[in-house]
């Protein structure tokens, strides 16, 4: 998956929750930057601030990251 369809999917959690992109970072400890740029599919994300994202919007990081399964043997 690429960062494009993460923020897609971040933002879409966000807005169902009435939240501003100001209003997640403050709940995440992150930067409102953090959050636009994640969003915007600009971002490169450390897994720290994705599990702080995912916590405030109920999202576990495993379903923002999945397994690639084309590096399977």
């Amino acid at each position: 998956m690429g960062f494009s369809k993460m923020g897609d999917m971040i933002k879409v959690r966000r807005k169902f929750f009435r939240l501003t992109q100001a209003d997640l970072a403050e709940m995440a400890g992150v930067s409102h930057n953090t959050v636009y740029k994640i969003e915007r599919g600009q971002g490169n994300p450390t897994l720290q601030v994705l599990a702080d994202i995912g916590g405030v919007l109920g999202l576990e990081i495993g379903y923002l990251i999945p397994a690639d399964k084309t590096l399977a043997p």
